[in-house]
């Protein structure tokens, strides 16, 4: 029988799960979108919290409700109590990026079915002999009232073909699981598979090695029963609805069912390994270390690749520094261990993008920018690693440790994230004072005053007065004016809340801002300053709560307002096919302000974009501005058709099946949206640039302005070019006349300079008039007013090349409102050779003004800020000079 590929087994999984019933989702991204609370994506059931919450019913799809799903999702765990980081390459069932397949049952089928479909699967459809697996279950916890999970044990005995003592009890540990301190949870059962050779399984049993961290006797899939709710004060209570959550790592059991010992010998890893084995000229499996090497590089670049395709570019905060920590210790290895010197890592990602294309396209579709972030940081990392690598080598043998401030320098001036200065460490046998390494990047981000807490909003906590209840409308699409009931009013941290039964503002989303407007009834206004969408409902902030808020009211936009709002928000749509028609299609949406003064928006693309392309795309956005393309708003058309047609969609983004399509022209921009737009392009008016820069790796920020922000704007540069006309002389052409300015001011630049060399040649004669003698060396030294360091420097050439031996010129100068001094020492070379070299005087000299110097031993600069000290410095120089025997 041949052997399964890894994507049979993959499609296996999800087609044995569509035959029971179950609905087939997509992975969500490894960085979640809507919860702060998770650095990366880490399990399969995060993209189904909000049901397992209760804040959902289950997931809707086809028009039916959904109580079973499956699917594969892309797991990261490189933090927290998950952290494989350490383990990955060294072991050969660790890594950074995985897969998870999973089944769940949101108040559906229970243990019975789970158990069941389980044992189907893994030994009447995948054939695993039943005598190597072992089931684990919960064996009760006394202390919190819990009894031995008696149910699944009989489930297990009953259902499936089990040999009886493969049953096994374990404690809360390794058995229950909770998804926090507080909320769901529950017992759970997992499956092991022994894969000894039989010889070895004769003399010790399976069972006394299940949860004993042997490699070869390893957990495959894990079944959580979540049944119970953890309270506040610790305590259990049922949940009315019971849940299924499960969860098989797809790297092992593809090693399993390939027969493979390692991970990475299946069909998963090695089409990158052996590119890497190619690249490197080193044959995977010849010696350990590069083996490691490899196993480490062909895991990360999974992770670094399809995070950045996720949208978490390398930074040096949050995810963005988890990536760059990843990315970089691979490049260590590849340095160290293969001998790759040049960037390596970017030409690895068309072989992943070509083996997950048909299951996580996201990668594929976005190949070419991916390769670009990462070309980039492996350039900038390359910079600095081997010096890093002689320093580190250098600490090492000097200290036997690296201390605190070593691993921040490296950290700092060099770009080591600590857990490679750790790694290289342990490969040395030494250790790493990370104590003190963190100490002193705590006092770095209290100097930078580093800010930035995210914090999500809620509607916790808030008491709602409710009027009456019912289903919301969103009226903001067809009208400005809306009659409206109030359906709830509260108060939260010191601002007013209101919801009505529709309404015609729109709520913050997508990047736009929210509307502003009245609410009014008869003589009583109240102020809506602001709108959001919570779980309780789209709430609008007021200024003030009138006593009574029954009958009608009317609910009013600032039309003017909005007007401005959706100028930018279709500019917005313009631009960004700009952006693609220019640039390239590897441009893709990762963030936007939409306000009524101006539009911000974050792309992916690997370098400054140019003026000459900011001017093209800037001439083609306006050019659709004047075609006044009208329009087309479509509001419920199927996501399979949006697909169809090309829309632009975000990456990430929950889309339902129906779904709000703006285009203006078929054949240029379509995108989905949920804002509000102009209705033809004529309306924007003007689209002018602002600014250009950069967000993070791989990260470009474009900043525009169109309607009333873009004409004040050409209104202003139209003022600056007439009051300019009134400096230069009206009659002339302003650029001519700026260009005879900027001429004439380069000839008077001349002839100061001449009149200036003249004046600084006859000063230096006068002060070789007036040297000292020293013992036997002739000392000049001089103030010289309004000199600049560059004037210093001329007059000791020239003093040089006038006086030919036994002398040394110490000349200095100061600039009393800007608190610095210029000192300039020359020494000839007769006395150079007798050890009086300028740089060494000017070390004095400058310490002696309150700064610092340094030169060649002819001719030597310092500067200070002390410039009352400059007569102190004179006589430095006359001790100096007088403290050489000759």
């Amino acid at each position: 029988m041949p052997t399964k590929t890894s994507d049979q087994i993959r499609n296996e999984f999800l087609d044995f799960f569509k035959e029971k019933d179950h609905l087939i989702v997509d992975s969500a991204p490894v960085v979640p979108k809507d919860d702060p609370t998770l650095l990366f994506t880490n399990a399969g059931m995060n993209q189904f919290k909000a049901v397992f919450l209760g804040e959902q019913e289950g997931l809707t799809e086809g028009g039916r409700i959904w109580k079973r799903a499956a699917d594969t999702q892309k797991c990261i765990r490189v933090s927290g109590k998950h952290n494989d980081l350490e383990e990955v390459g060294h072991d050969t069932y660790h890594h950074t990026l995985f897969e998870m397949l999973g089944n769940w049952s949101f108040g559906d089928y229970f243990k019975e079915e789970a158990i069941e479909w389980a044992w189907e699967l893994l030994v009447e459809r995948w054939g695993l002999e039943p005598d190597r697996l072992y089931a684990t279950v919960f064996e009760g916890n006394q202390k919190e009232g819990l009894p031995i999970d008696q149910e699944a044990i009989d489930l297990w005995k009953s259902k499936t073909t089990i040999n009886h003592d493969h049953v096994l009890a374990f404690g809360k540990k390794d058995n229950f699981w909770e998804m926090g301190e507080t909320g769901p949870c529950g017992p759970c059962s997992e499956i092991h598979i022994d894969l000894r050779p039989e010889e070895e399984r004769k003399k010790v049993p399976g069972a006394t090695l299940v949860n004993k961290d042997d490699p070869r006797v390893m957990e495959i899939w894990n079944l959580v029963f979540i049944q119970f709710n953890r309270k506040a004060d610790g305590s259990l209570e049922k949940l009315p609805a019971r849940h299924v959550d499960t969860g098989m790592g797809f790297e092992r059991i593809c090693a399993v069912i390939q027969g493979k010992t390692s991970n990475y010998d299946t069909d998963i890893f090695q089409p990158v390994i052996e590119e890497i084995a190619a690249l490197s000229g080193i044959s995977y499996g010849a010696q350990e270390d590069t083996d490691i090497a490899m196993r480490v590089i062909a895991d990360h670049i999974r992770a670094v690749s399809f995070s950045i395709a996720d949208g978490a570019s390398p930074s040096n905060e949050g995810r963005g520094y988890v990536v760059r920590r990843i990315l970089r210790r691979a490049v260590r290895y590849g340095w160290d261990r293969l001998g790759f010197k040049e960037p390596f890592m970017a030409s690895l990602v068309p072989v992943l993008a070509a083996q997950f294309k048909h299951i996580f396209h996201e990668l594929d579709s976005q190949k070419e920018y991916v390769q670009n972030v990462i070309l980039s940081e492996e350039k900038s990392f390359l910079n600095t690693l081997g010096q890093g690598i002689e320093l580190f080598n250098t600490m090492a043998e000097e200290g036997g440790s690296i201390s605190g401030e070593e691993a921040f320098k490296l950290h700092d001036t060099y770009g080591f994230p600590i857990d490679l200065t750790q790694l290289m460490a342990r490969e040395k046998g030494i250790d790493v004072d990370e104590a003190g390494f963190n100490r002193l990047m705590q006092e770095q981000k209290e100097r930078a005053r580093a800010s930035g807490k995210f914090s999500a909003k809620s509607s916790a906590g808030i008491e709602w007065n409710i009027l009456t209840e019912g289903d919301f409308v969103f009226t903001g699409y067809d009208e400005l004016e809306t009659e409206v009931k109030v359906r709830a009013s509260g108060f939260k941290d010191g601002r007013n809340l209101l919801i009505f039964d529709k309404s015609p503002f729109y709520a913050e989303a997508g990047g736009q801002v929210a509307d502003t407007g009245i609410l009014e009834k008869g003589d009583i206004k109240v102020k809506i300053t602001d709108v959001q969408k919570t779980t309780d409902g789209q709430v609008h902030f007021a200024d003030n709560i009138p006593g009574d808020l029954s009958g009608s009211w009317i609910a009013r936009v600032d039309a003017e307002r909005r007007a401005e709002i959706e100028k930018h928000h279709s500019a917005t749509h313009i631009m960004h096919a700009a952006l693609r028609e220019v640039l390239g299609k590897h441009v893709v949406q990762k963030g936007s302000l939409v306000a009524p003064d101006r539009l911000r928006f974050d792309f992916s693309h690997y370098e400054a974009v140019t003026l000459d392309d900011l001017e093209k795309i800037e001439m083609r956005v306006n050019e659709k501005i004047m075609e006044n393309i009208p329009l087309l708003e479509e509001r419920y058309i199927s996501i399979d058709e949006a697909k169809s047609r090309g829309a632009m969609m975000l990456f990430g983004e929950k889309y339902g099946e129906r779904v709000r399509v703006i285009t203006f022209d078929p054949s240029y921009s379509v995108e989905l949206c949920g804002g509000t737009h102009v209705n033809a392009t004529g309306q924007i008016g003007y689209f002018r640039f602002i600014q250009e820069t950069s967000v993070a790796a791989g990260i470009r920020r474009v900043e525009a302005i169109t309607g009333k922000s873009a004409d004040a704007y050409l209104r202003q540069e139209k003022d600056l070019l007439n009051h300019i006309k009134e400096l230069i002389g009206i009659q002339k052409d302003p650029l001519k006349g700026i260009q005879e300015l900027i001429d004439k001011n380069r000839s008077l630049e001349k002839e100061l300079s001449k009149i200036q060399q003249q004046q600084s040649a006859g000063e230096l004669d006068r002060i070789l008039m007036n040297g000292k003698d020293i013992g036997g060396v002739k000392l000049f030294s001089a103030n010289i007013e309004e000199g600049t360091m560059d004037s210093l420097k001329k007059m000791g050439y020239d003093a040089l090349q006038k006086v030919k031996g036994n002398s040394v010129f110490v000349l200095a100068s100061s600039d009393y409102e800007a608190d610095k001094v210029y000192i300039m020492a020359a020494v000839t070379d007769d006395l150079i050779s007798k050890g009086l070299k300028a740089g060494d005087l000017v070390s004095v000299l400058g310490r002696t003004v309150g700064g610092g110097g340094g030169g060649q031993p002819n001719l030597a600069t310092a500067g200070g800020r002390f410039p009352d000290k400059i007569e102190e410095a004179f006589k430095a120089a006359s001790e100096w000079v007088a403290g050489y025997k000759l």
